[in-house]
């Protein structure tokens, strides 16, 4: 049996958001969530800080989930209307928009976790 090509590049962005919700799961770093975020932390050179390279990168990973979940919805009702949407890929979909937002919310968890730990240290 033959995978089509788009078939399989949805299928390895799967388990590359699977990878990266484990490592969240069990890592120690935060992982990025898109492939075209700048770090997070660099020398403040250019004048940003900590707090405003995190929101850009939280407001990146909101941004892209939320684009994840329109596309999900969209070839949804496409394919509840009888359009010429194949199954497969209206559940790749739905599993990417999954996928994307439980490796979003496990990242908020590891940040509101690392907040919380620094913010009871005894000083």
């Amino acid at each position: 049996m033959e995978i089509n090509p788009s078939a399989q590049s949805l299928l390895s962005q799967i388990r590359e958001y699977q990878n990266k919700i484990e490592s969240a799961k069990i890592g120690s770093e935060i992982p990025q969530i898109l492939n075209n975020t700048a770090p997070i932390i660099n020398d403040g050179a250019d004048g940003q800080t900590f707090s405003s390279q995190l929101s850009k990168a939280v407001t990146a990973a909101i941004t892209e989930v939320n684009t994840l979940q329109n596309i999900s919805s969209n070839s949804q009702n496409e394919f509840q209307m009888g359009g010429d949407i194949p199954l497969t890929e209206v559940v790749m979909n739905m599993q990417k928009a999954s996928l994307a937002f439980e490796a979003t919310v496990q990242i908020r968890n590891k940040v509101l976790t690392a907040y919380q730990e620094i913010i009871n240290m005894p000083i």
